[in-house]
C-alpha cells in the first residue's frame, strides 16, 4: 500500500495546506510572509502577487538552493500558474522539512481572476 500510494501521490501529508485566494490575500495583507511564486521568469514578468519571489521550479538546482536558506519553521506560501506545479513542489518542500506549507488552490490564474 505504502509504494502504491508513494507513486500515485494519495499519501496525505501532515506539513501542506491548500488555501484559496481569499485566505492568502488575508495572509500577505496581515503579516510578512515567505511568498513564493514558482512558474517560469517569463510567466512572472506577465503578473505576480505583490511582493512574491520567483525561484522557477523548473530549475531545480536554483530551487533547492534557494528554499535551503529560508526559514523552515515561518510559514511558506507558494502558488504556480494552475496549482499542478505548486502541488508537487509542496510534497518537495515538505521533504525538505518544511513545517508549514500553504498551496493557493487554483493558482495565479484564480487569483488573478477572483
Amino acid at each position: 500500500m505504502a509504494l502504491f500510494s508513494c507513486l500515485f501521490g494519495s499519501e496525505k501529508n501532515e506539513s501542506v495546506f491548500l488555501i484559496d485566494t481569499h485566505e492568502l490575500k488575508e495572509a500577505v495583507t496581515q503579516h510578512n510572509v515567505q511568498l513564493i511564486d514558482i512558474r517560469t521568469p517569463y510567466e512572472f514578468s506577465s503578473g505576480h502577487i505583490e511582493n512574491a519571489v520567483n525561484v522557477d521550479f523548473f530549475n531545480q538546482n536554483n530551487f533547492k538552493a534557494t528554499f535551503t536558506k529560508l526559514d523552515k519553521k515561518k510559514p511558506l506560501y507558494i502558488y504556480c500558474r494552475s496549482g499542478k506545479r505548486s502541488s508537487r513542489a509542496a510534497k518537495q518542500l515538505a521533504g525538505l522539512g518544511f513545517e508549514k506549507i500553504y498551496d493557493l488552490k487554483g493558482g495565479y490564474m484564480k487569483w488573478r481572476n477572483q
